[in-house]
């Protein structure tokens, strides 16, 4: 035995699982939300059976919560069992907002444009301020103050200004010009999809800077998150055993999700390939099947209820994709992992932003649907606040309860605004 061997091996990883009983019950047992699957066949029958929107629209609502957990946890595994972080950061950040992907794009196919955008700004605003504002809450009543890497967190606000730039010209862009002002709508969707395509690069070189150039900045954060962790494993077992978490050889983009289904569980058996593949696929058939109903009753819903479309894209529909990462995100809040925290919220912002939203506007140049980057002046105003604030808050690299209440405080201020403002000005 050499001196450098521990006196106490950690255990073998288990083998990665093909069973598919297995495979059923680790995929079921991911979350605590999968509870709710019970909904997916509720929802569609209530669409076959022509049950009342209200109805409808509910039960795929709630179905397709826990249906983005899995489809998550699968992403996840797929990447696991690849054993390369480049290529399993790249399924994460392709894979990472899909259910928003899925919903906008069968809305887009619905011609519902005000309602794919109004959802693209609540996403951002929900994980902008709502989320890491519950995260900066709940962490802050355990801890005083905590602390997340600087340097992460400004490379995350310049990308949130560059995003936010993208949707606040064409805003002002059409208020600068006369209103009867020829092929003024054409126009700005042309500045739209040029917007779209550099954004989108702007997101590919951002991948490439955090998987390839700059991964050490983001691995940093989570190797120095270990070590404040690996005392307390060490004191709950009694001995000196060399411990090691796999995070500190992986990107921050490829670890957030694991981490977020992982927790407290060292050495958990993962999925193969094939099993994780088959899984993701038929997620996304179900999600799509469930996006498709809960679109196709926003209509009625507006009708009966009395809200907008602005508001139910704005604030219900982001609930959608982002319920079980949401309550996942303040968990690992709470342990004092707030660079994973700050890298849920902020970091789907960027997404959303960076990504789906100029890749949705491209999906409507092919399908000839005018799907624009231009919001109105007030929905603008509020994503410069939502930026700005946020920002402010996040650029120190610390947080306390305090700056969560600021944000929820933003957030309901935005929902309470948005509750009374109506569809014929959003269009």
């Amino acid at each position: 035995m050499s001196e450098n061997t521990p006196l106490i091996a950690s255990p073998a990883a288990p083998a990665p699982t093909n069973n598919w009983l297995h495979v059923l019950r680790l995929t079921l047992k991911s979350s605590p939300v999968n509870y709710f699957l019970l909904f997916v066949p509720l929802g569609y029958l209530a669409e076959w059976l022509s049950f009342r929107a209200s109805l409808v629209f509910s039960f795929n609502f709630v179905a397709i919560i826990p249906l983005a957990s899995v489809l998550a946890y699968a992403t996840e595994e797929l990447g696991e069992s690849i054993h390369n972080d480049s290529i399993a950061g790249l399924l994460n950040a392709t894979f990472g907002n899909a259910v928003e992907v899925i919903v906008s794009v069968l809305a887009l196919s619905q011609n519902q444009i005000t309602v794919v955008q109004a959802s693209m700004l609540g996403s951002i605003l929900s994980n902008l301020l709502l989320v890491l504002g519950c995260c900066f809450i709940a962490g802050g009543i355990k801890y005083p103050q905590q602390s997340f890497n600087q340097t992460v967190a400004q490379t995350m606000s310049s990308l949130l200004a560059l995003s936010m730039s993208g949707l606040l010209l064409p805003a002002a862009f059409h208020a600068s010009l006369p209103g009867k002002t020829e092929n003024l709508d054409s126009k700005i969707l042309e500045i739209s999809r040029g917007t779209s395509i550099l954004l989108l690069i702007v997101y590919c070189f951002y991948l490439y800077f955090q998987l390839g150039t700059h991964k050490f900045l983001f691995d940093q954060a989570l190797e120095a998150e270990d070590e404040e962790q690996l005392p307390v494993v060490q004191e709950q077992n009694g001995t000196s055993a060399d411990v090691s978490d796999s995070h500190s050889k992986r990107s921050f983009l490829t670890s957030r999700p694991r981490s977020l289904y992982e927790l407290g569980n060292q050495q958990p058996t993962h999925l193969a390939a094939p099993s994780s593949l088959v899984v993701l696929l038929l997620t996304t058939l179900l999600v799509s099947f469930s996006a498709d109903y809960l679109v196709s009753s926003i209509d009625d819903i507006v009708e009966s209820s009395g809200l907008s479309k602005t508001f139910i894209g704005l604030i219900v529909i982001p609930i959608v994709g982002n319920a079980a990462e949401h309550v996942t995100a303040v968990v690992v809040a709470v342990k004092n992992k707030m660079d994973l925290a700050v890298g849920v919220a902020v970091g789907s912002s960027i997404q959303i932003s960076l990504f789906v939203t100029p890749f949705l506007v491209l999906i409507g140049w092919v399908f000839d649907v005018p799907m624009s980057l231009y919001f109105s002046t007030f929905e603008t105003a509020v994503m410069f606040v939502a930026v700005l604030i946020t920002n402010y808050l996040i650029l120190d690299g610390e947080s306390n309860w305090l700056e969560g209440v600021m944000l929820v405080s933003t957030y309901v201020i935005i929902a309470i605004s948005f509750f009374f403002y109506p569809d014929t000005i959003a269009t």
